[in-house]
């Protein structure tokens, strides 16, 4: 009688033994038959059963495969193998060999790690706008806490477990996001048709994160300030590191509730230094802004090389690529002489150019290549090409295309959009300190212009500030903003949307109006 395979011990790491083992594809696929199977909540399977799962195009030639991989993984402690007493009938049966096969907690643990693996290594990411809102509600809810005698410790600890868990999946989707739109740009020659497709939606996608980013990100800055000032935040920590800590053990419960605070701490710190710059450095929301948007700029560059590429141009540095692989591939200084000779046009001048009897008389009686030049009959060289160096074919000449019109139109566009941006920047401009809830009436080209100085000057708060000076990135414009201290809203109103937000004084001025000005008077 055939008796099962003894189980045995195996190695820490033996389960993942098969995927360097030869036919890793055919154990891989069998291992996901049966985690599908225990989903199912089906315990045993049999060989025909793994062979019937297996796809059409996967699967071996016969069953006896399937059963040498079963037995293999049963070796490595993927799975345990069962004799199959359901299917004896006859006394013959007992001496075959026939088994059930199960999942073992070391294969499936094995498995979810793999999956675990390849659901990591593919992962896109996405830049979460909704994330931010979430933070930024959860940050008011804490204050909500902190204004109270005795926060409850239940809602304390529910509310940062909800703005930690937020907050780490805002930061691994964008950490994500931008390696594979790295990888989208470095690979673009791979799916040139998707690239082209995707990029619009990509940038329009970027556009407005990066939006998101600038108004929201600057009011989390705020609120996360307003817990550290208040000095509010630690307590509402340790009261969420003690709810943690219930569960420990009595002897343990003071080293447990201290672990849990220092966590808390950790995490706080995190999120802090994410939003709020300090010492010097940059805050990550602030960086991921300027990744987003030098993002951009790499994506038309991109569509600008495929455009290139599409209009016949050369690749000069692909060019240069090959040609250093021949050097290195020729056999012998003679042939690596000869091949710097023929790229770089090094050999004896020649006359490219004959006339129509000298092609003739080569056409009739043809000389080999290897023929020396002293050996050769004398070329036929045109008399002109002799006497002026140049030889112009008959013919007419091509007609010159007249683009003026064209230069005019581009011109006049530009012109256009120049005159435009001069005038919202006009109106934009403030006489004197105003308060933010005064500029009504904006039209959008303004406002835009406003969100861009009113984000730029927000990066630069920093905890305790009361006022700052920014600059817009091309030097055209210089925002001042002080902070009030009545707790008054400003509400502005625009053809895109309602802007609301704390009351400021603002001061906008535009810097090329006032470099004009002292120009004029120098004169």
């Amino acid at each position: 009688m055939t008796s099962m395979p003894e189980p045995q011990e195996p190695a820490v790491y033996a389960p993942f033994a098969y995927l360097a083992a030869p036919d890793a594809a055919l154990y891989r696929r069998t291992m996901q038959t049966f985690l599908a199977a225990k989903q199912r909540f089906a315990v045993h399977l049999r060989p025909e059963d793994v062979y019937a799962a297996l796809p059409p195009d996967e699967r071996p030639a016969g069953l006896e495969t399937v059963v040498k991989k079963l037995d293999s993984l049963v070796g490595w402690g993927n799975l345990r193998a069962d004799p199959d007493t359901a299917r004896v009938t006859a006394v013959e049966d007992f001496y075959r060999k026939r088994f059930v096969y199960q999942l073992t907690r070391a294969g499936e643990a094995a498995e979810e790690a793999l999956g675990t693996y390849d659901e990591a290594l593919g992962r896109r990411g996405a830049l979460q706008a909704v994330a931010l809102q979430d933070i930024v509600t959860q940050l008011r809810a804490l204050l909500v806490l902190a204004a109270e005698d005795d926060p409850d410790p239940a809602k304390t600890f529910l509310t940062l477990d909800t703005l930690s868990s937020r907050f780490a999946d805002l930061a691994d989707n964008a950490r994500a996001f931008m390696g594979s739109l790295q990888r989208t740009i470095d690979l673009y020659d791979v799916e040139e048709e998707a690239f082209l497709a995707y990029k619009d939606r990509l940038i329009q996608y970027l556009d407005r994160f990066i939006h998101d980013l600038i108004t929201l990100g600057a009011r989390i800055a705020q609120l996360i300030a307003e817990l550290e000032d208040r000095q509010v935040i630690g307590p509402l920590l340790r009261v969420a590191g003690a709810r943690e800590a219930l569960d420990a053990a009595p002897e343990d419960a003071e080293a447990a509730e201290r672990e849990a605070y220092d966590r808390w701490r950790e995490r706080w710190a995190g999120l802090s230094a994410w939003f709020v710059g300090r010492d010097g450095r940059e805050s990550q929301a602030r960086l991921l802004r300027g990744r987003a948007l030098g993002a951009i700029p790499q994506l038309l560059a991109v569509v600008r090389s495929l455009n290139e590429r599409r209009a016949g141009r050369s690749d000069r540095s692909a060019d240069f690529r090959t040609l250093a692989r021949w050097f290195a591939e020729a056999p012998d200084d003679d042939a690596r002489h000869r091949l710097w000779r023929t790229a770089f046009g090094l050999s004896s001048a020649r006359h490219l150019t004959v006339d129509a009897d000298s092609l003739a008389a080569r056409t009739a009686h043809p000389v080999p290549a290897a023929t020396p030049w002293a050996d050769a009959e004398p070329l036929r060289i045109s008399p002109q090409l002799r006497r002026t160096g140049s030889y112009e074919r008959r013919g007419r000449p091509r007609k010159v295309e007249d683009r003026s019109e064209a230069r005019r139109y581009l011109a006049e566009i530009a012109a256009k959009q120049a005159a435009e941006t001069a005038a919202a920047r006009a109106r934009l401009a403030t006489d004197g300190p105003v308060r933010l809830s005064a500029l009504g009436g904006l039209d959008p080209l303004s406002f835009g212009l406003f969100l861009q100085l009113l984000g730029d000057a927000l990066a630069t708060w920093r905890p305790g500030m009361t006022h700052t000076t920014a600059t817009s990135n091309d030097g055209s414009m210089e925002i001042r903003l002080r902070a009030l201290d009545d707790g008054t809203t400003a509400e502005l109103v625009t053809p895109g949307g309602t802007f609301r937000g704390p009351d400021h004084v603002v001061e906008i001025t535009d810097l090329t109006e006032t470099g004009r000005s002292e120009g004029d008077g120098s004169r």
